[in-house]
This record gives C-alpha cells, sequence and structure tokens, in this order.
C-alpha cells in the first residue's frame, strides 16, 4: 500500500509541471474536493499506519527475511496483475461506482484483519493474504482516483488540485508510519487495523455523496477486452512510454531492495521496536515532502534524464547506507535523502507516462506502466529477500546498490526526453466517414489514403509516411502497409485495417495534435487540388446458417 500512495503523490507533482493562474488554495474552495481531500488524507494516514502493523507483525512472527520481504511481494503483486483491467475499467464505466466498490472492498478486508489480530488468528500466510486483498483494492482505485480529479475542478484549478493532492499524500506519510509505531506500541496491531479499516469510510461517504455528471459519448462504451487490446496496441506504438517503461524496469527491480530490507534493518540490526521503525518512515516521508516542494526548481535546471540519473545516484547512495550505517539519527538523515530520491524518481517517470498518452487512453496507459512498476517491485523484492536469507542483508543491499548505478546508464538509449514537444491534445478530423450508413460493428474495415506524388519527392515522402504506421496503429489499426500502383507511377496506396466500422470511427476521434503534425507532414508531398482520396472497403455479411 505503501508505495500506492507513492504513486498518487508522484502523478499528482508529474500532472502540473506548469504554474497555474488559480490560487494554490482555491480547489479547496470546492465542497466535494476539499471533502474528498480531507478525506483521502485521513485514509491514506491509515493505510501507512496498517503498513507499519502488517510489517512489523510478520517480524514478530517470523525471522526469516524471505518471509518479510515477503510482505513487500504481496503487496505489489495486485497492482501488477490488477492495474491494467482496472485502467480499461475506468475508461468504460462509472468511475463514481467503481471507487465505491472498491472502498467496499478495501474497509472488508482490512475489517477481516482487524478480527483475525484481535482473535489472535494471524499467522505469516493471514498477513500475505490481508496483504494481497488490500493492495488489490488499491489497485482498483487508482487508476480512477487518477481520472476524476478534472471532473472535480474547473480547468483552471487543475493543476493546483493535483498539487494539493501530492502535498496532502506526503503529509500522510509523514504521519502514518510514526503515529501507526506509536499505538503499535500500546495498544497493538489490531487497533492499527481497525483505525486503518475505519479510515476508508470516509472515503466512501464522500463519494456516495458525490454526485457527478453522466459523460456524453456520441458512440457506445468500449467492450472490456477490446479496450484491453487497445490499450496494448497504443503502448507498443508510443515510443516515449516504451522508453519509461525500460526505464522503470530498471529503477525498480533494484529499488524494492531499500523497501523490503528497512524492517529487517530496524528489527535486527538496530534493535528498534515499532516507534523507531515508525520514525524511519516518518524521515522518508518528509524527504517526500521537501522532494515535492523542491522538484519544480529542479526541473527548471534539469532535463528529465539528468534528474533521474542523479536521483537515482542518491537513492543508491542511500540504499548502501541502509547497508552499513548502525547510528540511528545517521541512517535517519539517508532515509531522509531516500525519500527525496524515492519522489523524485517516480514523479520524473510518471510525467513521462503522463506526457506520452493520450487522454483517450490515458488511465489504460498509466495502468500499464502501474502494472510495470509493480511487477519490478514484486520481482525485486523477492530477489533481495533471497538474497538476504542465504547471504546478508548487507550484501543483499549491496548488489542492488551496484545495479542501480549500472542501470542508471539506460539513459543512453531510452531517453524520457524524447520528442519534449509532445502534443497530445485530441483533434476530431474527418467526419466523412461519420456521414457514411454503416452498421457499426460491421467488419473487418480496410482503408485506403491515394497519394499522388512527383517522382523527385518519392524518396522523402516514403520516408515520411513510415511515422504513419504509429499513427494509425495508436488509433487502433490492426495492420498498416504502403503500396505504390505499378499501372499508376506516382500513386501510392497506404492501407491500415481495422476490426470494425465502430473502431475507424473511434480512431477519427482520437487524433492528437501530434498525429496532425504527421499527417500534414505526409499530405504535404501529396499533389492536386483535393486531399488524397480515402477508400472504404468492408468484408461482406455472411450467414452460418445453412438451407
Amino acid at each position: 500500500m505503501a508505495q500506492v500512495n507513492d504513486i498518487h503523490a508522484a502523478t499528482a507533482q508529474a500532472a502540473a509541471p506548469h504554474p497555474a493562474p488559480a490560487s494554490s488554495w482555491q480547489p479547496l474552495r470546492n465542497r466535494v474536493f476539499r471533502m474528498l481531500w480531507i478525506a483521502t488524507v485521513v485514509s491514506n494516514i491509515g493505510s501507512w499506519m496498517n503498513d507499519v502493523g502488517v510489517n512489523w507483525t510478520m517480524l514478530t512472527l517470523s525471522a526469516d527475511p524471505l518471509s518479510v520481504a515477503l510482505v513487500q511481494a504481496a503487496s505489489s503483486l495486485p497492482m501488477f496483475l490488477f492495474a491494467l483491467p482496472s485502467g480499461v475499467m475506468a475508461d468504460i464505466v462509472d468511475r463514481r461506482k467503481y471507487l465505491l466498490f472498491s472502498q467496499l472492498w478495501v474497509f472488508i478486508a482490512a475489517a477481516g484483519l482487524t478480527l483475525l489480530s484481535f482473535t489472535g488468528y494471524v499467522t505469516p500466510g493471514v498477513l500475505l493474504v490481508a496483504a494481497f486483498l488490500l493492495s488489490a483494492g488499491a489497485a482498483m482505485s487508482s487508476p480512477p482516483f487518477q481520472a476524476i480529479v478534472p471532473d472535480l475542478v474547473e480547468k483552471s484549478e487543475l493543476a493546483p488540485a493535483v498539487a494539493l493532492n501530492s502535498l496532502g499524500i506526503n503529509i500522510s506519510r509523514a504521519i502514518g508510519p510514526a503515529l501507526g509505531g506509536f499505538i503499535l506500541s500500546l495498544a497493538g496491531p489490531w487497533v492499527v487495523f481497525a483505525l486503518n479499516a475505519l479510515s476508508v469510510l470516509g472515503v466512501a461517504w464522500v463519494l456516495y455523496r458525490w454526485k457527478a455528471e453522466p459523460n456524453i459519448q456520441r458512440l457506445p462504451p468500449e467492450h472490456f477486452f477490446p479496450a484491453v487490446r487497445a490499450g496494448l496496441r497504443y503502448v507498443h506504438a508510443a515510443p516515449v512510454l516504451r522508453n519509461v517503461l525500460v526505464r522503470t524496469v530498471a529503477f525498480f527491480i533494484f529499488g524494492s531492495a531499500s523497501w523490503a530490507m528497512l524492517p529487517l534493518v530496524a528489527r535486527r540490526e538496530l534493535g528498534l521496536g515499532p516507534g523507531g521503525y515508525g520514525v524511519l518512515l516518518a524521515f522518508i516521508g518528509l524527504g517526500a515532502i521537501c522532494g515535492a516542494v523542491v522538484l519544480p526548481r529542479l526541473r527548471r535546471h534539469l532535463n528529465p534524464d539528468r534528474l533521474m540519473v542523479a536521483t537515482s545516484l542518491l537513492f543508491a547512495a542511500s540504499t548502501l547506507a541502509l547497508a552499513f550505517v548502525r547510528h540511528f539519527w545517521l541512517l535517519n538523515g539517508f532515509m531522509f535523502l531516500t525519500g527525496f530520491a524515492w519522489i523524485a524518481v517516480l514523479s520524473t517517470l510518471n510525467m513521462g507516462a503522463q506526457r506520452s498518452a493520450a487522454k483517450w487512453v490515458k488511465a489504460r496507459a498509466l495502468a500499464v506502466y502501474l502494472t510495470v512498476f509493480f511487477g519490478s517491485m514484486t520481482v525485486g523484492s523477492a530477489i533481495w529477500g533471497q538474497l538476504a536469507s542465504h547471504f546478508s542483508i548487507p550484501f543483499s543491499l549491496c548488489v542492488a546498490t551496484v545495479g542501480m548505478v549500472l542501470a542508471s546508464a539506460t539513459t543512453l538509449r531510452w531517453r524520457l526526453n524524447e520528442n519534449p514537444d509532445l502534443n497530445l491534445d485530441l483533434r476530431d478530423v474527418d467526419n466523412r466517414a461519420r456521414e457514411m450508413d454503416v452498421s457499426l460493428d460491421r467488419g473487418p474495415v480496410m482503408v485506403i489514403y491515394e497519394y499522388q506524388i512527383d517522382e523527385d519527392d518519392v524518396y522523402d515522402f516514403v520516408v515520411a509516411i513510415q511515422e504513419m504506421r504509429r499513427v494509425r496503429q495508436r488509433g487502433g489499426a490492426l495492420s498498416w502497409s504502403v503500396y505504390e500502383d505499378i499501372q499508376r507511377p506516382g500513386m501510392f496506396m497506404e492501407t491500415f485495417v481495422l476490426g470494425a466500422w465502430i473502431e475507424h470511427l473511434r480512431q477519427q476521434e482520437r487524433h492528437t495534435v501530434n498525429d496532425l503534425l504527421l499527417i500534414g507532414k505526409v499530405q504535404a508531398y501529396h499533389r492536386g487540388g483535393e486531399p488524397p482520396a480515402v477508400r472504404y472497403l468492408i468484408a461482406p455479411i455472411t450467414s452460418t446458417s445453412h438451407p
């Protein structure tokens, strides 16, 4: 659950890279946003308290480093499994109702853990199942929570609204662990689990009272599995997003070591109680708050790739300190740097994911990013737990440090700052298809654009039109190709196939400003007073019945 809160914070930080004319506090004048913001801060405090309770309870039940690391893996695995389906659901169903369901899920899981803890039936297996179920609820809610902010505030208030969300999450991070450790030492884990369950009810109540404006769509909503395929096709055809995913794996495989080993260092190496462990986590939260405040200034001096490398090396240094520093307050200073670097890396990667996804597929694209992020955390946690179990905690952390330093070299090949002028605002174009009387479910459909090209421009045209492959595939094309007419020299045919007529209509609504620039570059080679001719070929209707 801790890394889920980090994702929300980093997404908020990434979504508002430029100052907005509205006041920083103006969104709080909106009653629904204000109530949801307060309720979310309280709920996140409960989540951080719960993390302390689960990790510390596992330490009291099992001294095996692998068992402790598996708590991190169990918390990360649901995001790997369910983030993409949740992103699809957030794009195609009522987000408010879906969020209510996710809050109910978390409440039931937290209440069940409370009851088992109170009655003394908690085992390592129960803790792992509880961590999995709680994280599954977070996986359900994460994409829709990111997507509803524009529905709560005016457009001019969007930047300060997401900045307030970032501030609230980092405030809860600074308070929750220390408060959880204090309550844990006084009253026991079941009280911490009970408070987490109660904290969810506030968010559920605000969502229940909120009457969202219905979305008006000209086309029927997508079905689940076609929507999943459309999202994956988009990711495959988005080079900047693919770079983000590679860099995500490169960092978090090794970055997961600190989270997996921190409870073990606190208990076994430093001999701390739950209060001391909570203080370590609180210093990470304070570092994250500082990072959220300082990052806008850093971005004015460093591009995303340089910022990512610098903060990755800083995180590697703090990981190495976790391996060897055994002075409590000195280690807290390094934990402050851990929080600073962690939120900076998350924010930089989220900014890359945000700017490389168009609005129609944003929840799905961010869900793919979450899937890769938590998949890397899950695999990494298991690896470092195994190393610590077979060798030692410092050895595991040292290997992770070396790996992170080497992984920083991925910036040489997969750059986050590729195509910095990318503009993915939607632009609806080409209304000719919408005016045709064709059944929406007819298909497959082949679309053919005809270009008349001068002989001197053929080579440049062929080079330029290769970019259209990604444009068409991002919009839903299953295949793409270009041919020259043998009998009519200079006549080129761009062809692409979609699954059904409705997919082509959706494709026309999904063009972005960047797509139009590429289309315009290609069409500039076309000769003639009219735009390139377009033809639509559709598979004939066949009958499966026999006379």
